[in-house]
């Protein structure tokens, strides 16, 4: 079994260092392969270095019987949105020798040969993935402050932005993408989720939407189908993909970042936008020596940042539920 010694031996320094460099690209590239939970639920914008302007186009183009004259003004223009990223940094000092044990063992688990190499890799992918899963906690909830100190202070969830239009009236009932709901119980989970579909545009149930809820939620949704349906033939499965009537159209994505949220989004994939920088020359992924001769460094910086494609009622519907339901 590995050997690990009270001093960190130059070439595993040496190793690990040589490792986060020659895998700082696919590190970067991490939100593009869904490593949360959420992103695959969502489409990733690479390259995005602080703002990219997203667009929307308004108004109607439409053949009519010809008569040789242009088409009466339909008032055509863009509905323009900015997609924002920020700059976040990570600098944290670690023991890798007994992150090379746990990876060690990890791969002794499984057998076959165990290189250093796949070690150091082991190694970097867990920093990383620890960095990832807080910025899938904090897609809905994060609340941008430039004086912040946490993944869930570094940009703006959709949530967060959620509210904001509201309170600017772009997210009203009277606009066709907002409605209220009681709170859910699971006793009328079915009924309400049901209710929430059928109040979108008929312009968004064309589409295949996504209703991104809180696991409370869809657990309680379950519960109530088992309850209403009960021993239907086409009851097969006790957890449930697809809102009943959607034609399996609108599938239920309950999500541990939508925990607590009185906010439930029905849109389309493609409307969920989030940016990351893919590399571009600020972002940055280190391992360094640091004063602690039994410690590392690993130093990180990278863009990240969430919006709506449009917030119209042809691609979202917010659904505001009076009183959250339980943590």
């Amino acid at each position: 079994f590995l050997q690990i010694s009270n001093a960190m031996p130059n070439t595993i320094t040496e190793k690990l260092i040589g490792s986060a460099e020659k895998y700082r690209k696919p590190l970067l590239q991490l939100p593009a392969i869904g490593v949360t939970e959420a992103l695959v639920h969502m489409t990733g914008r690479p390259g995005v270095i602080h703002k990219e302007t997203t667009s929307w186009m308004t108004g109607d183009f439409e053949l009519r019987p010809y008569n040789g004259e242009k088409n009466a003004g339909k008032n055509i223009g863009l509905n323009a949105r900015t997609l924002e990223t920020f700059l976040g940094s990570c600098v944290e000092e670690f023991d890798p020798n007994i992150l090379r044990s746990t990876i060690y063992g990890q791969l002794y688990a499984k057998g076959g040969k165990i290189e250093d190499e796949q070690i150091n890799k082991g190694i970097l992918m867990k920093i990383m993935k620890t960095l990832m899963k807080k910025l899938n906690n904090s897609l809905f909830t994060a609340v941008r402050n430039e004086n912040g100190t946490k993944t869930s202070e570094l940009f703006n969830g959709f949530d967060t932005i959620t509210q904001k239009e509201i309170t600017d009236g772009n997210i009203s009932t009277a606009k066709g993408n907002y409605i209220e709901i009681e709170e859910i119980t699971s006793q009328n989970a079915v009924d309400i989720l049901k209710s929430v579909y059928r109040a979108a545009s008929d312009e968004l149930k064309n589409e295949e939407t996504k209703l991104f809820i809180p696991r409370v939620v869809y657990d309680a949704y379950c519960d109530d189908y088992q309850l209403t349906v009960g021993a239907a033939p086409y009851n097969k499965a006790f957890d449930k993909t697809f809102i009943e009537g959607s034609q399996n159209m609108c599938e239920l994505v309950p999500l541990v970042s939508k925990k607590g949220s009185k906010f439930f989004q029905l849109t389309t994939k493609s409307n969920m936008l989030y940016g990351y920088g893919n590399g571009v020359e600020k972002e940055t992924i280190r391992v360094r020596e640091c004063d602690n001769p039994f410690l590392l460094q690993f130093v990180a910086a990278l863009f990240f940042g969430v919006d709506y494609e449009y917030i119209g009622e042809e691609r979202l519907l917010i659904a505001e539920q009076k009183a959250p339901l339980g943590e």
